[in-house]
């Protein structure tokens, strides 16, 4: 399952060794924008986890990721897996536009005009709210 969104990059760790066939991960926190932000923790795994070198803290980055799930002696974990970051991400396809997005969707020429209504209905006796 392939999502992305974006937001400041608010902490990177460093790398961690795991296992005895050094299996590497990375993790790092974004922090998303709008009304009530929210600190997301991602994780990087083996050749990815360079990427998240080329970015510092408080840079506004773009995560594509999947979202990992699994059980484990009767525990269930989930992982959000990064596997690209890209810089000054705007925009998110993993969670509803904002209201500024919204107005500036209402405001894009290439929406179609509004539908006219029928000129053989009488809009006088038509109850119905739509």
């Amino acid at each position: 399952m392939a999502l992305e969104t974006s937001g400041k990059l608010h902490k990177k760790f460093p790398t961690e060794t795991k296992g005895a066939k050094n299996f590497q991960v990375r993790e790092f926190v974004i922090e998303t924008e709008g009304q009530y932000p929210q600190f997301v923790k991602f994780q990087l795994t083996q050749d990815k986890c360079d990427m998240l070198d080329n970015y510092q803290e408080g840079q506004t980055i773009k995560v594509a990721f999947d979202l990992r799930g699994r059980e484990w002696q009767g525990k269930y974990f989930t992982n959000l897996n990064a596997w690209k970051l890209e810089a000054g991400g705007e925009g998110s396809t993993s969670m509803p536009p904002t209201n500024q997005e919204f107005s500036s969707l209402d405001q894009s020429s290439s929406s179609p005009p509004p539908p006219s209504e029928p000129a053989n209905v009488d809009t006088a006796l038509d109850d119905l709210p739509f």
